[in-house]
């Protein structure tokens, strides 16, 4: 099996930058005109909206809608006109999910993650990103990790993915349970 390559080349692991929360802002407003009728929230997930967290210069949109089936039928067009590409093949191993990517060929400037709102994994995403805002400490140590692992895998995006997988089930785990 060929090992998946960071769509830019080396995975950059970065300090944070006060603007990506501006970027998220900027990016939901211009994806909530256009998808108002099957997305009924947009909130900001992953490293670039948890403040003071070292991440991959990528902004995290969690889209959730009322069904996964009906979003199917019609947002793979609507992000296409949007600058989107429509990740099909990590379904196979994300089937709750419907990932879009901006920025393609690399480096991507947006992940879309199109989900069930209230669903478990809205919950779980949900919940990581304000576990790591309400604990600095283990937001940094995070950011550590993915520095290393950056370093440690190079342009292997898979094996930087899966190195850090036990990590974050951990802080799951924990933000489920506080």
């Amino acid at each position: 099996m060929p090992r998946e390559r960071y769509g830019g080349g080396r995975i950059v692991v970065c300090d944070y930058d006060p603007s990506w929360p501006a970027q998220f802002e900027e990016e939901r407003d211009r994806l909530s005109g256009v998808l108002q009728a099957t997305v009924v929230s947009i909130e900001h997930i992953g490293s670039t909206s948890v403040p003071g967290l070292a991440a991959k210069p990528i902004i995290d949109l969690l889209l959730g809608v009322r069904s996964l089936e009906q979003a199917r039928a019609t947002l793979p067009d609507l992000f296409t006109g949007l600058g989107y590409r429509h990740m099909v093949k990590y379904e196979a191993w994300l089937p709750d999910v419907m990932l879009f990517r901006r920025g393609m060929p690399g480096p991507w400037t947006h992940h879309a993650h199109v989900v069930e709102e209230g669903s478990d994994l809205w919950n779980e995403y949900v919940g990581l990103r304000d576990y790591l805002r309400r604990h600095e400490d283990i937001a940094a140590a995070y950011g550590d990790l993915k520095r290393s692992l950056a370093v440690l895998f190079g342009d292997d995006i898979a094996g930087f993915r899966e190195a850090k997988r036990p990590f974050v089930r951990e802080m799951v785990v924990r933000a489920g349970s506080s």
